[in-house]
């Protein structure tokens, strides 16, 4: 049985590489996660290195606070499994953390051979950033489901950021199952003489105009296209509203985001919004904070339900953002409807555009919403979810003997 909790005494330093899909400066939530989650382990004295994907302009291998970064893929394909297996048996890892996204991984099958590949020489931890199947062959059906459960039983132990992926896990029998909640992928900046007005400006846009957020690609799992309608809604009624779309809109990882967001900017022009939508464009961590404190409300509408397992919503939290998303899909106690967030039913632009305009108007329930949610997001500072993995990384290594990595 594998816990999260603190262990008893003082933590063993380890030697941990994270095996992530992507990583800054590659677009994406699970690369910025890792990164979150390095430096943090990190500051706790373990000794953290990061194997990921090569990208133009970045350093094969660099240091950046103490992480040393190896960017030694140019894909995920079967060549990449020689790599990791070179890398491994050069550094020695005592635990690997294996960051799980199908789409990061470019829906290629080989990364789904590593924990049982490696699993008598070093323990694997695999982090379900979601339960997407890979791609395996055309017509592949039920294998690409069970491709992802037999990666999960092969691992020392499998960490879920939700109780709905946690439940889905369960049922299909995995073992050594942890859930560790998701912390916010872009720490708060110090907003030192933050002048709002100035910052809307320089975009073109009106301070006086209500500013309703959206952070996050324009995947389709997000509601997109519910959004617009709200805010075509929204104008129809009368209410000066802008939507501002924040960070960039498609990632590195997943190309159905280009498609679906152009869908979306196509929707907006045949709805006749498509002048009160702004975009920011790619913003580093300080300037996502500027962006989110620019607005009067963020809206996150998952077609899938609010889930612990966004880091686009913990961001929003503990920025203090008010926010409006949809109903958990698997309830979420800690989510409570007008006390931290406002909670629609997914796929109903009208519930939406109603939730959004009372969030606009009313002082009260928007400086509640505010507070509380910003002592919501609090409970999942990454210092703690640090304190959990190295818990359990320090389990799965005084489990295994060791066999010699093969040369």
């Amino acid at each position: 049985m594998i816990s999260p909790g603190p262990s008893k005494g003082r933590l063993y330093f380890m030697r941990i590489t994270f095996i992530a899909g992507e990583y800054p400066p590659l677009e994406g939530g699970l690369g910025a996660y890792t990164r979150e989650l390095a430096r943090a382990l990190s500051s706790l004295g373990h000794q953290v290195r990061v194997f990921t994907r090569s990208v133009p302009g970045a350093a094969d291998s660099e240091e950046v606070n103490g992480i040393r970064v190896q960017r030694a893929v140019s894909t995920w394909g079967w060549s990449s499994l020689s790599r990791l297996n070179h890398f491994v048996g050069s550094y020695r890892p005592e635990v690997i953390s294996l960051q799980y996204q199908a789409a990061a991984y470019q829906m290629r099958p080989a990364i789904h051979l590593l924990p049982r590949l490696l699993a008598r020489h070093v323990p694997v931890v695999i982090t379900f950033h979601d339960l997407r199947v890979p791609y395996l062959f055309p017509k592949a059906g039920p294998m690409r489901w069970r491709a992802l459960v037999g990666m999960s039983r092969s691992a020392s132990a499998t960490v879920v950021t939700n109780v709905e992926d946690q439940a889905t896990l369960q049922k299909a029998q995995v073992r050594n199952l942890v859930m560790i909640p998701i912390g916010s992928n872009i720490i708060p900046a110090p907003l030192v003489g933050f002048d709002r007005a100035a910052w809307l400006s320089k975009r073109s846009l009106r301070p006086d105009s209500r500013i309703v957020g959206y952070f996050g690609f324009m995947n389709e799992s997000k509601g997109g296209e519910t959004l617009v309608r709200a805010l075509a809604e929204l104008r129809r009624e009368g209410l000066d509203t802008t939507l501002l779309l924040i960070g960039g809109q498609t990632g590195a990882s997943d190309p159905t985001n280009v498609s679906y967001a152009s869908f979306i900017m196509k929707l907006a022009d045949e709805l006749q919004v498509s002048r009160n939508i702004a975009l920011t464009g790619f913003l580093d961590e300080h300037g996502v904070s500027e962006a989110l404190a620019a607005c009067d409300c963020v809206a996150l509408p998952y077609r899938d339900g609010a889930s612990f397992r966004r880091g686009t919503l913990m961001a929003a939290l503990v920025h203090g953002c008010a926010v409006v998303t949809t109903l958990p899909r698997v309830a979420v106690p800690e989510l409570v409807n007008e006390q931290n967030v406002m909670l629609v039913s997914p796929d109903d632009p009208l519930s939406l555009a109603v939730a959004i305009r009372r969030v606009l108007l009313d002082p009260i329930l928007n400086e509640h919403l505010r507070s509380s949610g910003r002592q919501l997001g609090a409970r999942f500072d990454w210092a703690g979810i640090a304190t959990q993995y190295a818990s359990v990384f320090e389990q799965v290594r005084s489990t295994l003997t060791p066999a010699p990595l093969p040369k």
